[in-house]
C-alpha cells in the first residue's frame, strides 16, 4: 500500500499513522502549490459512534526542503482539539448538522496551525473547525458544501483544510500481498497451479468504500520556495522536497482522576513519509519502525534497498520467464540507479528531455516537485513514465497510478533512463495491479482540497 499500516509499531497507533503524500502545481489556482498529508488508514466509513478524528495529542507536521540538504526548512504544524458539547449523550451528533457551528454538532475539532521557519515560529491561526465525518443523508445532508465552508484561508493568501476526505489511492491489496498474483496476469504466475483461474481480470480495489483523514496546504510559490519562483524548469531552485511526519511525546500515563491518558516529555517522530510505497516495498521488515524514527537526511543506510530492491528479484521467480532481462540484470548485481535517481536524488537534467526534479547528492526519501512545470491541459495518470511531465515522480498528484507507475520501474522499464543499454522487458511496460483512477468511487474534486467527499456511513457502495 501506499504507506497504510507500513510498519509493525505505527500499524498499532492508525491516528499517527501517515498513508499518502501529494504535491503538485495547484491546477485552478496558478502561483500556487498543494501539499496533502493523509492519516488513519483504510477507515469504515461507519465507523460510529466513536468516528474517526485526528489525534489530539499528536503532533503532525508536512516539511519542505528547498536548498537540498534534505533537512526543513519550512514546517507547516498542526494540533488538534477535540470538544464534546453534551457529554450526556453516545451520539456523535444529535440532529441534523447544517453548518460548523451546529448545536447539534456534538464531538468538534479544531486546530492551530504554526509554521517554522529560520529556527522561529509563528502561530497562522488557531480554533479553525474540521468538519464532521460524513455520518449519512439525515444527519450530514449536503457534506459536500458542509465540508466546503472548512476550507480556511491564512496569511498571505495559503488556504489550509483538515478533515474526512475518501480515500483517493487505488491499489489491489489482496492480489499484492498473495504473493503478488496481479489479477492481469495471474495465469503467468509460478503459484498459478495453485486455483482454479478463469481468466485474465481487472484489479480490485480494496480502498474503494474507505476514507482517510487530510490536511491539505495551498500555499503561494513563496511560501515554500528559497529563491523565489521560477518559470524556468531548468532552475535547480524551483525544486522542492516534501515529506510528512507524526510524533509523540515520550512518555504516555493514564491520568485516572480525568479519565483520560496525558503525555509528557518532548516529542518524539513516530511516523514519516513521502514517496509511495517507499517503506512497505524497500526497507525490510526488521528496519521499518527504526526508518519511521529517522529524517529523510539519514536516508544513505537505506540506499542499498533502492538500488538492490527485493521486489526486482523477486519479479522473475514468481513471473518465471517473464522478466528474463531482469533476472540478468539481477544476476549481474548491477545497482539500480535509475531508482536511486527517481527516489533519493531526483531525476537530474539531461536524462528526461524538458524535465529535472534534482536535488543534489544528498540521499533522501523526499517527494520531489520542480514548480515551475506547469499543471498538464491533458493529465496521464502514468506521470512522468506517460510523458506527462506534471504527474509523479514529479510530485504526485491525487490521481497518479503510483502503483503501476512504481511495479514497472522496479520492473525494470526505467533502466535505460541511465543505462541505454538495456532492453526492459516487454512485460515491464505492461505490468499493472489491473486499476485506474476511474478504480475510486468518488472521484476527485477540480478544486481545493482535490480528494472526493468521503464515503458516508448510511450509502457505503460496492466495493
Amino acid at each position: 500500500m501506499s504507506s497504510h499500516r507500513e510498519a509493525p509499531e505505527i500499524s498499532k497507533d492508525p491516528v499517527a499513522d501517515s498513508t499518502d503524500v501529494y504535491a503538485f502545481v495547484s491546477p485552478d489556482r496558478p502561483g500556487t502549490v498543494t501539499l496533502i498529508a493523509n492519516y488513519i488508514p483504510l477507515e469504515g466509513p461507519a465507523g460510529g459512534p466513536n468516528f474517526y478524528a485526528f489525534g489530539d495529542d499528536v503532533l503532525y507536521e508536512i516539511h519542505v526542503d528547498n536548498n537540498g540538504d534534505a533537512k526543513p526548512d519550512v514546517t507547516f504544524q498542526f494540533r488538534f482539539q477535540t470538544t464534546l458539547a453534551n457529554q450526556n449523550t453516545f451520539l456523535y451528533n444529535t440532529g441534523p448538522v447544517l453548518s460548523l457551528t451546529s448545536p447539534n454538532l456534538n464531538m468538534r475539532q479544531t486546530y492551530t496551525v504554526t509554521r517554522v521557519k529560520d529556527g522561529k515560529s509563528a502561530v497562522l491561526a488557531e480554533g479553525l473547525a474540521c468538519p464532521p465525518c460524513n455520518i449519512g443523508p439525515l444527519s450530514t445532508p449536503n457534506y459536500a458544501a458542509l465540508a466546503k465552508t472548512a476550507v480556511h484561508s491564512l496569511p498571505g493568501g495559503a488556504r489550509v483544510f483538515a478533515g474526512q476526505r475518501a480515500e483517493g489511492f487505488y491499489v489491489d491489496l489482496g492480489a499484492v500481498f498473495d504473493l503478488g498474483d496481479l489479477r492481469p496476469f495471474e495465469n503467468l504466475h509460478a503459484q498459478y497451479g495453485m486455483h482454479v483461474f478463469s481468466g485474465s481480470a481487472a484489479g480490485v480495489n480494496a480502498t474503494a468504500a474507505l476514507n482517510v483523514h487530510s490536511i491539505a496546504l495551498q500555499l503561494p510559490l513563496d511560501h515554500v520556495l528559497g529563491s523565489g519562483p521560477s518559470s524556468k524548469a531548468t532552475d535547480k531552485g524551483a525544486v522542492i522536497g516534501v515529506w510528512t511526519t507524526a510524533s509523540r511525546q515520550t512518555a504516555t500515563v493514564w491520568d485516572a482522576s480525568k479519565g483520560m491518558s496525558v503525555g509528557t516529555g518532548p516529542f518524539r517522530q513516530v511516523s514519516r513519509l513521502a514517496n509511495p510505497l517507499f517503506n512497505e516495498v524497500l526497507v525490510p521488515l526488521g528496519m521499518k519502525d527504526e526508518w519511521n524514527t529517522l529524517p529523510p537526511s539519514g536516508d544513505k543506510r537505506f540506499a542499498d534497498r533502492v538500488t538492490h530492491p527485493e521486489l526486482a528479484a523477486l519479479l522473475p521467480a514468481l513471473y518465471p520467464g517473464v522478466f528474463p532481462n531482469l533476472a540478468k540484470l539481477n544476476a549481474k548485481g548491477t545497482a539500480r540507479a535509475d531508482l536511486e535517481a527517481i527516489l533519493l536524488t531526483g531525476i537530474p537534467s539531461g536524462i528526461v528531455t524538458g524535465f529535472q526534479n534534482y536535488t543534489g547528492p544528498v540521499l533522501a526519501d523526499l517527494l520531489r516537485l520542480n514548480t515551475a512545470i506547469p499543471p498538464s491541459t491533458s493529465p496521464n495518470p502514468l506521470g512522468v513514465v506517460g510523458g506527462d511531465l506534471a504527474g509523479f515522480p514529479n510530485g504526485r498528484r491525487v490521481f497518479d497510478d503510483v502503483v503501476t507507475i512504481e511495479l514497472r520501474a522496479i520492473a525494470g522499464a526505467t533502466v535505460p533512463l541511465v543505462d541505454k543499454t538495456f532492453t526492459p522487458d516487454g512485460a515491464a511496460g505492461q505490468v499493472t495491479d489491473g486499476l485506474t483512477m476511474a478504480s475510486v468511487p468518488s472521484g476527485y474534486l477540480s478544486e481545493f482540497p482535490y480528494l472526493g467527499v468521503p464515503y458516508s456511513g448510511f450509502a457505503v457502495p460496492a466495493a
